[in-house]
């Protein structure tokens, strides 16, 4: 091993230690399934926002927009940026501070299929449990996204062996998450923050410069049919179409951010409802930033490629990787400086899954085993299953991830289109529709799930087949579709079904009330 090899390992370990060191030191705080799942709602502002954009930005932001941006140009990242960017701040805007305030006068509700039985006074809990299925079936995927990251990141770095790196970051973040549970989460969450923008901010300066400035990474940008180009994309046979409806459907992934669990928990989770609105302002801008370097880097490693610094990468993916590798020959110190931005790459990928995990183990050992099996259940029990639920779910998302060629981002896309389209329109309606009822809410949760599958493995290929890759109007992200159709079927069934009690419209006025405060 080289001393560059060292040296980034060196850096990489010594982070690792301190994530594990903070499951310990929160491991005593956990007396309850509460105090493991939501922090007993005592997150500062800051952690509060930083934590729920790094367990937001999984290692898509280090890995999957580079590397979109790498292999097809400006269009489809930027797009996808600016979709996520809008829907993080309009998330913090009408969400948080009303989920915040719901969840407390909703019988303290400690997760989000909690809350939707609480909500609808769902005694049945089958909303929990096909929420809790939900969150299941589509944060595995998600957290093995997380996991392969992680084994690409030491197979490139130090040729190990792709299945042990992955093993060995698994059982890292399976340590620190079982012992500290979510506040060890968060508390890593809002240190890999800091790591994650270290990472991107020396690696877009170190990119640049040596590709020959601003200049030259634009210059050979322009000599790419249609790498530049917002309306178009580029690919190896040319510039391709980018047109308005390809952009509403990029732009549709802001429309996740209304369904994803582990976000949802930040904001049921933060101390003080007053300083939401501090969050807000952090989360966007550190999201804007991070979100627009990472395009960034894409662009500068296609110059780097063409001007022989960095090989021409089969999987753009692995563009920092690549670029912190020839930082690192430079000597001790700038080896070390590569190791902080291997670690940015751990920092992305593990905040996401620690949270991914908690949340499918909630749903495990809360929304089922506990409320539909066991409603008597000891908190010790309880807390022991809750962890034995975080080993069983990390061991089913490695096999998953077994497959070295698997990509994160279109992973992350999938998971993140089918939550969006579950749980987002059922949240939106939950907390801002006083005639909503159960049977609409699980109707269109059904409905959205369903969509996402129908839509990505039916109708999709269906479209490229009779269109080419264009695809027409069908060849849309499966997101948009899917949330329309949730959207319709929660509105529709609720207007048909009988109207909620005057105990549910009381208690959505009494939050209305609460939120003017």
């Amino acid at each position: 091993m080289t001393t560059a090899n060292i040296c980034i390992l060196i850096a990489i370990i010594a982070y690792l230690l301190i994530v594990v060191g903070i499951g310990v030191f929160f491991a005593k705080g956990n007396e309850t399934t509460e105090d493991f799942y939501l922090g007993g709602r005592k997150l500062g502002p800051f952690v509060t926002a930083m934590s729920a954009e790094a367990s937001d930005m999984s290692s898509y932001l280090l890995m999957g927009v580079p590397g979109v941006a790498y292999a097809t140009g400006l269009a489809d990242a930027t797009w996808t940026v600016i979709g996520l960017a809008v829907g993080t701040y309009l998330n913090w805007l009408i969400v948080a501070k009303r989920l915040r305030k719901y969840t407390v006068m909703c019988n303290n509700s400690t997760t989000v299929p909690v809350f939707f039985s609480n909500r609808y006074r769902d005694e049945k809990k089958m909303l929990s449990v096909i929420a809790a299925v939900v969150i299941i079936v589509f944060f595995i995927p998600y957290t093995a996204s997380g996991f392969s990251a992680c084994g690409k990141l030491f197979n490139t770095l130090f040729g190990a062996d792709y299945h042990a790196a992955m093993i060995v970051s698994a059982f890292v973040i399976i340590t620190y998450t079982t012992l500290g549970g979510f506040m060890a989460a968060s508390t890593s969450d809002f240190i890999q923050s800091i790591v994650m923008t270290i990472a991107l901010c020396i690696i877009v300066v170190y990119g640049c410069v040596k590709a020959g400035g601003v200049e030259a990474v634009v210059a050979n940008a322009e000599t790419l049919a249609g790498y530049f180009k917002m309306t178009q994309t580029y690919t190896a046979d040319g510039a391709a179409g980018y047109g308005f409806l390809t952009i509403c459907s990029t732009l549709a992934w802001g429309l996740g951010y209304f369904g994803m669990p582990h976000i949802l928990l930040r904001f049921m989770a933060i101390e003080d409802p007053s300083k939401i609105k501090l969050s807000r302002r952090i989360a966007t801008v550190w999201v804007v930033i991070s979100m627009f370097v990472a395009v960034a880097i894409g662009i500068i490693g296609r110059a780097l490629s063409a001007n022989g610094v960095i090989p021409t990468l089969d999987d753009g993916e692995r563009v920092i990787i690549a670029l912190s590798q020839v930082l690192s020959e430079h000597g001790i110190f700038p080896a070390l400086i590569a190791g902080v931005i291997m670690a940015g790459i751990l920092a992305a990928t593990m905040s996401t899954a620690d949270s991914q995990l908690l949340a499918a183990s909630s749903s495990v050992s809360q929304n089922i085993v506990k409320e539909v099996f066991f409603k008597n259940m000891k908190e010790q029990t309880a807390m022991l299953i809750a962890r034995i639920t975080v080993v069983i779910i990390s061991v089913i998302a490695v096999i998953i991830a077994w497959n070295p060629d698997s990509s994160v981002f279109s992973i992350v896309s999938f998971a993140w289109a089918g939550f969006g389209a579950a749980f987002g329109p059922t949240m939106l309606l939950a907390l801002f529709w006083k005639r909503s009822n159960k049977a609409g809410a699980l109707a269109g949760m059904i409905a959205g799930g369903a969509m996402v599958f129908i839509w990505k493995f039916l109708v999709r290929p269906y479209g490229v087949e009779i269109g080419g890759t264009a695809g027409g109007a069908l060849n849309i992200y499966e997101l948009l579709p899917a949330f329309i159709v949730a959207l319709v079927v929660n509105v529709v069934v609720a207007l048909l079904t009988k109207a909620p009690s005057t105990e549910i419209t009381d208690e959505f006025e009494a939050v209305n009330e609460a939120c003017k405060m």
